[in-house]
């Protein structure tokens, strides 16, 4: 008897523990239809907000398409480049830049001028950079070489000026010659030469 025993123990102890398994919690199932109700109502009501938004929209201020809005193809002043720029653009760059109608490109590089020289005015930045840009438009374009080695040359200018060695500034009135020495060194050590071989001895 005892086999039979263990079997019918055996089957039942299986019996539970796949059953155990299989069965999900009560509350799980009531979680799961919570979190649905809780989709479906953020859907519905989100489907309501954007029909009433569209509605709305159409009976608000709509803009016209983008190919209805008249484009002209504008010309930068200072670079040459030209860009496609509605008339109230060009209107509001012209009334910004002393009547003058420059680029993205190109304000930026007005504002930098602006910026690096401690506040300058609009139109002293505006007029360096329009300077700058028809003297590479004449020399940089045709002559990209020699615009290269000015605009190092201008670099070194730049560095030397700004160098904290005293020597530089002592010397930049003074015209600078070889190397200025009192006496050479060689006689001193040829004596101390003599001497520590005089002490060997």
């Amino acid at each position: 008897m005892a086999p039979n025993r263990d079997t019918s123990f055996l089957q039942s102890f299986t019996k539970n523990t796949t059953t155990n398994v299989n069965q999900k919690p009560s509350r799980l199932s009531v979680e799961t239809l919570q979190r649905t109700i809780s989709d479906i109502s953020f859907q519905l009501i989100s489907q309501e907000t954007l029909t009433n938004s569209d509605k709305s929209n159409k009976n608000d201020n709509v803009l016209p398409p983008i190919s209805e809005v008249p484009a002209e193809d504008a010309k930068c002043e200072c670079c040459g480049m030209s860009e496609e720029c509605t008339p109230q653009y060009v209107k509001k760059i012209r009334e910004k830049y002393c009547g003058r109608m420059i680029c993205g490109l190109c304000s930026e590089a007005v504002k930098e001028e602006m910026d690096k020289n401690g506040g300058k005015s609009r139109e002293d930045a505006l007029q360096a950079h329009v300077n700058a840009c028809a003297k590479f438009n004449r020399l940089g374009r045709a002559y990209p070489v020699l615009c290269q080695a000015e605009a190092m040359r201008d670099i070194l200018r730049k560095n030397r000026a700004k160098s904290l060695s005293p020597r530089d500034k002592a010397g930049a009135n003074e015209k600078k010659c070889g190397i200025a020495r009192s006496s050479s060194c060689i006689p001193a050590i040829t004596k101390d030469m003599n001497m520590n071989t005089q002490k060997m001895v």
